[in-house]
């Protein structure tokens, strides 16, 4: 009797057809498994060229280019109206800081505080209250460009200098406003 090629290989004849068999299996798998894909990619082409013809898609098509052309136009001019808002702010007091304290000894619960308030170039005032048993004293020093005509005590520093370091989120001085292509 003649060898066969398998058994010159070392591999028994049951062994080569169950592999077979199992690769037969896996690749029917796959080709379902890709039909189905392909049949719902076609039902989805036959959807979409339902009832169009070549001109037809081709206006679908510019008429959605035409609304994102729109929708670029009105972002970039949303973009600027932010960019003239935020310009506008620059006077506006954006910082601030609060520091409470005791003025005195024997006070408790921290109800004297020095408030600061500046505008993006550091400009704006500091209010100091100390409140006393009897009464209550309000002092209100003017800030410009982060510094005091008069002298400043610890608290008023503190604040001041918690304000001053406080950045603009939004902002920037050197930013153009309005976009050019």
């Amino acid at each position: 009797m003649k060898e066969s090629f398998l058994t010159k290989l070392g591999i028994s004849t049951d062994a080569a057809v169950t592999v077979l068999l199992v690769l037969v299996v896996v690749f029917l798998a796959l080709m379902v498994f890709w039909l189905v894909k392909y049949i719902k990619i076609s039902r989805g082409y036959d959807l979409f060229m339902r009832g169009k013809d070549a001109s037809s898609l081709e206006n679908t098509i510019s008429g959605l280019i035409g609304r994102v052309e729109k929708l670029e136009q009105l972002e970039k001019a949303d973009k600027d109206v932010m960019r003239l808002f935020n310009r506008s702010l620059v006077n506006s007091y954006q910082k601030v800081a609060v520091i409470r304290y005791n003025a005195f000894e024997g006070m408790g619960g921290q109800s004297s505080f020095v408030l600061a308030m500046l505008d993006l170039n550091n400009n704006g005032f500091l209010l100091n209250v100390i409140h006393s048993r009897n009464t209550c004293y309000t002092y209100l020093k003017e800030i410009k460009e982060g510094q005091a005509e008069v002298v400043l005590g610890n608290e008023e520093r503190m604040a001041l200098m918690q304000a001053v370091k406080k950045k603009d989120r939004f902002f920037d001085p050197d930013e153009e406003v309005l976009e050019s292509e």
